[in-house]
Parts: C-alpha cells; structure tokens; sequence
C-alpha cells in the first residue's frame, strides 16, 4: 500500500522558462546581478510568436542574457545589445517591436538615445528599467513616450506585460500608418479635377457652389464628387470627410 507522501522537489528546478531564472543563492558580497529579475510564482506557458521582437540594450552581461531567456522562454524573438552603437548597426527587421532599454548606460544614457530616435522618427516603443531612477527620469521618460519604467529589481510578470503592452502598441501604430498610406495611395488616383471637388465638398460647399468656383457646370462637378467617392471607396459623404480629414485636406 503507498504511504501518501510526496516525492522530495528539488528547490532548484524549474519548468518552462529556463535555467536562467534559478535563483542562485551567494554569499552577499557576490550577489547575482541575474537577481535584479525576481521569479514570479507562475511561469507561463511558452507561445511562439515569430511576428513580433524584442530589442534588449543593456551593458550588464549576466542581467542581459537573463532577460533574453525569460522573453524567449514565452515565445518571443529576442535580439540582445551590449550598447547603443551596436544596436545601430543591427539591421532591424520589418516587425512589431519594442525595446528595453538600461537607463544608465556606457557612453550614451537611455534617456538620451530615446530623444535621438524621436529626432530621427524612429518610432520604438521603449520600456526602461533602471536601478537608480528616481521621480524627475520616470517623469521625463513616459512624457516623452515610453511605455514604462521599471526599477531594478522587477518582477519577471512586470516585464512580460510592459512586452506586451509595448508590441500592443507598434501594432497598432503601424495599422494606423498602413491605412494612412492606404488612403494617401487612393487620393493619388484622383485627377486634379477630382482632387480640387473633393477638397470644396469636405469644406461644406454644395454642389453649385463648387461649379461657381472652380468654373464647371453643376452636372460635371457631381460627376467629379461621385468619381472622387468611388476611388476613395468611402462608403458615405460623412466618410469622406473623415477620409479628408485623415489626410489633413481642408480648403
């Protein structure tokens, strides 16, 4: 007949995130710098996600690679820098992305490269961590976009959620960009004629009073309205406007 007790747990294992999480146990005047990501007690479940990718800037070796295995552990493209200047010679690929980005950083600060890719109109959601904010950096930091700011150490789920929030994010930047261009793309089809109705109609003209402005005929500046709705494929004169207004045409 079994006794009913449990097999002895090793402490030590862990389940899908990877080794990297074990909480090593040293003497304190060598701690391990991989402790600044603390475990969490559910570890999630790994789902490949090719589609999107991490970009992780960090001169502290250990803490960088640890943060790499706990992103790759759920399943997602993690790409890892020791600086800034090698993040720049990486060529990037085309995908849902963000970047975790060290504050305090050899040569260039975090907070410094961040306003450098707003000048260059790099668009990078970027999540920050740091062990020395403090309320003025936090503060400068979110007001000029970051998705978060995390202190050192931080939970492994924090992170995780500033990932997702942050990848949330540049989807849907990025779907906002495609229907911008796509819009910019049907308003090029327009002949002049058609751009120069549609820009009188979004203002609040009528028909006739378009004509007396442009010097058409009334029938042809309705052919020129209804040919500017179907290429623009607005589904109504009010979705028009707002296509207009999308594109910033006024008149």
């Amino acid at each position: 007949m079994a006794s009913g007790r449990l097999p002895k747990q090793n402490p030590m294992k862990t389940g899908g995130s990877g080794k990297a999480f074990h909480r090593i146990v040293q003497h304190p005047a060598q701690p391990d710098r991989r402790e600044a990501i603390q475990r969490m007690d559910v570890e999630p479940a790994p789902e490949r996600n090719p589609e999107s990718i991490v970009f992780i800037i960090d001169d502290d070796a250990p803490l960088r690679e640890a943060l790499g295995s706990l992103l790759r552990s759920i399943g997602l493209r993690v790409e890892l820098f020791g600086s800034v200047a090698d993040f720049m010679q990486y060529q990037r690929p085309d995908l849902p992305s963000c970047l975790v980005l060290d504050v305090r950083l050899q040569g260039t600060s975090g907070l410094v490269f961040q306003q450098a890719l707003a000048d260059a109109n790099i668009h990078l959601p970027i999540i920050f961590m740091t062990g020395y904010g403090d309320i003025a950096m936090t503060v400068r930091a979110m007001k000029a976009g970051a998705v978060d700011f995390l202190e050192k150490p931080f939970r492994e789920q924090a992170m995780i959620d500033a990932v997702v929030a942050a990848h949330t994010r540049d989807r849907s930047r990025r779907e906002c960009e495609r229907r911008q261009n796509e819009l910019r793309t049907r308003h090029e089809t327009l002949t002049v004629r058609e751009q120069a109705v549609m820009a009188l109609a979004v203002s609040g003209l009528i028909n006739k009073q378009i004509a007396s402005a442009i010097g058409l005929s009334e029938i042809t500046v309705k052919i020129h309205r209804s040919q500017a709705m179907r290429k623009m494929r607005a589904q109504s004169f009010a979705d028009l406007v707002r296509m207009a207004e999308s594109l910033g045409i006024n008149h």
